[in-house]
């Protein structure tokens, strides 16, 4: 996807946000995620995928998520975004107990254009993007020929999953 504006674009880049929560009304909490999302500083919203009802990965011992992404074509530095996307979550009453623990609001950094980062609390793209059916299937849905770094084609990554334990429920737009 290309950002269309006036003025020079060459700075714009196309960035995957995932978006997923379990608790206070996880439907709500991702639909005004993708709200703010579409008021980002230089940034300009593209597209969101359908909300998805996913089973739990890691923490079995908790309610069933909601999840989705999104597509933003940005001018943001990804460390810019990543630190928009954790202020985001503060203000959604995001708590970190332990890894896969319940959460009002998860906002992750899928894809970056096709950058390829590996800092200290930044890795593009997303480490286990390419493992879970929860991230691909709503990837897919807005960008079908998409294909992760260093990883290959999202379509074949889900196809070898399978999705079991996702299921579409709406389309969230934006």
């Amino acid at each position: 996807m290309k950002f269309e504006a006036a003025g020079d674009t060459s700075s714009f880049v196309t960035a995957y946000v995932a978006l997923g929560g379990n608790l206070d009304d996880p439907q709500r909490q991702v639909l005004a995620a993708i709200d703010t999302l579409t008021r980002l500083p230089r940034t300009q919203w593209t597209a969101a995928s359908s909300l998805y009802r996913t089973s739990p990965v890691g923490y079995a011992d908790q309610p069933d998520f909601i999840n989705a992404v999104a597509c933003v074509c940005t001018a943001l530095t990804p460390r810019a975004l990543l630190e928009h996307l954790l202020a985001i979550e503060r203000a959604h009453g995001r708590v970190r107990q332990f890894p896969n623990a319940p959460r009002t609001l998860d906002l992750d950094i899928v894809l970056y254009g096709e950058q390829v980062i590996d800092e200290p609390g930044l890795t593009i793209p997303h480490p286990r993007a390419h493992e879970r059916a929860f991230v691909l299937a709503p990837l897919l849905e807005i960008a079908p020929e998409i294909t992760i770094p260093g990883r290959g084609r999202a379509r074949d990554l889900l196809a070898a999953l399978g999705t079991h334990g996702v299921e579409k429920l709406i389309t969230a737009s934006a």
